[in-house]
């Protein structure tokens, strides 16, 4: 079935615009329309789809099943909620609120906020196509494992204190608050119809939040793919040297995108020699460790806090490269 994108993409370069194989250029617009018209047309269906089937989830019942669970469960169950949500690393922080002020514990939230952004369901099918199945689950075992860890790590250090004083104030004593972003979500008992409303309305929140990083990321991916030369990044960072991970670790933080807009890239940066494991770290840094969404946290965290979890993502993502460039070999 993706073949029909490659054939898209063959009849408007070759044919339609009269380009040759061989020209950097028509290789750079081939794969931008090849990438750009697969991943808005699986954004539809997945997120259609996905959205439908939560449409009667709860987010208030869930807040207090886990505010009741034994810690260990919270952090998986954390993860595993923040893996099926489909948000960016910004556009999870609503939610954050919501369960701070519910009375979960932080590192409950923490392993939520650092799972929804790496994992969803559009990743999952790019990732699998680009590296296979068995790796694809790795990844997201991996990424669960990174936000249990780094929920268990900050409940230790009892990170709660470092809330900013008007949200740790709020916090009611016995009781969950609703918060405004997550009230929109408690709708049990629908029929269809609200249903498919439901999931076109978040069909269309989501495309508008996230297309331009799409064709962002799948630009950036094709002026890779057409014009940096052979083995230029295999030279710089593809040599399996130790310190190339946790230089793409901190290469990331500066950029800004969702999974679905960066994979692109990383396609782009295997294809040229980039090891496994160096990719990823890149790709995990970038969905979970930019400047947009520590500017956000920092109207709710201290900045000991916001350091705290900076050096804790920077340590599971260098981490996490190392295990990919481990089990690639």
């Amino acid at each position: 079935m993706l073949a029909i994108f490659t054939d898209l993409a063959d009849w408007v370069i070759y044919n339609l615009c009269g380009l040759l194989p061989t020209d950097n250029l028509a290789q750079s617009l081939h794969f931008f329309i090849e990438d750009t018209s697969k991943i808005l047309v699986l954004l539809v269906v997945m997120i259609y789809v996905i959205a439908f089937l939560r449409a009667s989830l709860n987010v208030e019942a869930v807040r207090n099943y886990l505010q009741n669970q034994h810690r260990f469960f919270g952090y998986l169950l954390g993860s595993m909620f923040g893996a099926i949500t489909p948000f960016c690393s910004c556009s999870s922080i609503p939610l954050f609120l919501g369960f701070t002020t519910a009375r979960i514990p932080v590192g409950i939230t923490m392993a939520f906020l650092i799972t929804s952004p790496m994992i969803n369901e559009v990743a999952i099918v790019l990732l699998g196509g680009i590296l296979g199945w068995k790796f694809t689950l790795i990844y997201v075992g991996v990424g669960i494992g990174a936000g249990m860890m780094g929920g268990l790590l900050l409940d230790l250090l009892h990170a709660e204190r470092y809330l900013q004083p008007f949200l740790r104030d709020a916090i009611p004593e016995n009781e969950a608050v609703d918060h405004p972003e997550t009230s929109k979500l408690k709708l049990d008992r629908m029929d269809l119809t609200s249903r498919h409303k439901f999931a076109k309305d978040e069909l269309t929140t989501i495309l508008k939040r996230i297309w331009k990083w799409v064709f962002i990321g799948v630009g950036a991916g094709a002026a890779l793919h057409g014009f940096v030369p052979d083995g230029w990044i295999s030279a710089t960072l593809g040599a399996g040297q130790w310190w190339t991970v946790p230089a793409a670790v901190i290469v990331g933080i500066p950029l800004y995108s969702n999974a679905t807009g960066i994979i692109p890239v990383i396609e782009s940066l295997l294809n040229h020699g980039l090891p496994v494991g160096t990719a990823m770290a890149l790709m995990m840094s970038t969905v979970a460790a930019s400047f947009p969404e520590f500017v956000m946290l920092k109207q709710v965290m201290q900045w000991r806090l916001l350091g705290m979890f900076l050096v804790i993502l920077l340590i599971l993502f260098t981490c996490s490269g190392w295990i990919f460039n481990l089990l690639w070999l």
